[in-house]
């Protein structure tokens, strides 16, 4: 017993993957194994440590966390959790602002899950993600936060909208003013519809937009030198839902219900 706990948790990529589902209750190491992805020659030994270490404890060919585990679990899951989401995706996430996620949202962004980045070639722009829109339609609510349109908008509003989708916009200011100078019929028809909400924020939004879903979170930041590209990620789960929605809920705040133009 010559490690730190901590270099236990970390150094180990397997190690960690074990103590964050024993986390979550007792597991069989079949288990363990299809979990992870690994043989159990590789994951014996991890397993050994962290049993050394007075983390985890088995009986017959189960494991789960002892009290100090339990402990231990407590003070770091946020920690491990972070990490491991992050690391998922780490170019994307340190290249891309994230200052206009607010401290709350921000401490929590591992509630997103694993994330899949999608990186359209510049022929692909406005090629929608199929996945995506197709759970949109058989989504009850549809939210948006957002500083440009796509240039079928209005086409894909009234797909949704066919499918009794309700459609919620947070718009910029700019995006605002843009819609009604070079889109004014499309808007103006957009608006009237009873099922689509649009609201204007006056506070900056930073990024180029947070669409969700019943089942999906994208969203597509703007890098740390202000520059746009054309990647996007797309989370899912309930968790990844639920932050999204606080997201919007968060500028919804700072913004103005249109009722016509």
């Amino acid at each position: 017993m010559n490690k730190k706990l901590l270099d236990v948790l970390c150094m180990s990529e397997k190690r960690k993957q074990v103590f964050l589902l024993l986390g979550k209750g007792a597991k069989e190491t079949d288990y363990l194994l299809n979990s992870i992805g690994t043989t159990r020659q590789a994951l014996l030994p991890q397993l050994k440590i962290m049993e050394e270490h007075c983390l985890i404890e088995h009986y017959d060919d189960t494991y789960k966390l002892t009290t100090i585990g339990k402990v231990v679990f407590d003070k770091v899951y946020s920690f491990l959790s972070t990490v491991d989401f992050l690391d998922y995706n780490i170019e994307y996430w340190g290249r891309h602002k994230l200052d206009p996620i607010p401290p709350n949202l921000l401490k929590y962004i591992c509630k997103l899950g694993k994330s899949e980045l999608f990186k359209p070639h510049i022929t692909e722009l406005f090629e929608i993600n199929k996945e995506f829109h197709e759970a949109t339609k058989r989504s009850r609510d549809h939210y948006v936060i957002t500083t440009f349109m796509h240039p079928n908008f209005l086409e894909l509003s009234e797909d949704l909208i066919k499918n009794h989708v309700n459609i919620h916009f947070i718009i910029s200011q700019k995006l605002f003013e843009k819609l009604v100078s070079e889109r004014n019929d499309d808007f103006r028809k957009l608006l009237q519809n009873e099922l689509v909400n649009v609201f204007v924020c006056s506070k900056k939004i930073d990024f180029q937009f947070v669409s969700i879903n019943y089942r999906f979170v994208m969203l597509a930041l703007v890098r740390n030198n202000g520059e746009v590209d054309s990647n996007y990620l797309m989370c899912q789960g309930e968790n990844a839902i639920v932050w999204g929605k606080d997201l919007f809920n968060y500028y919804k705040k700072d913004s103005e219900i249109l009722s016509s133009i």
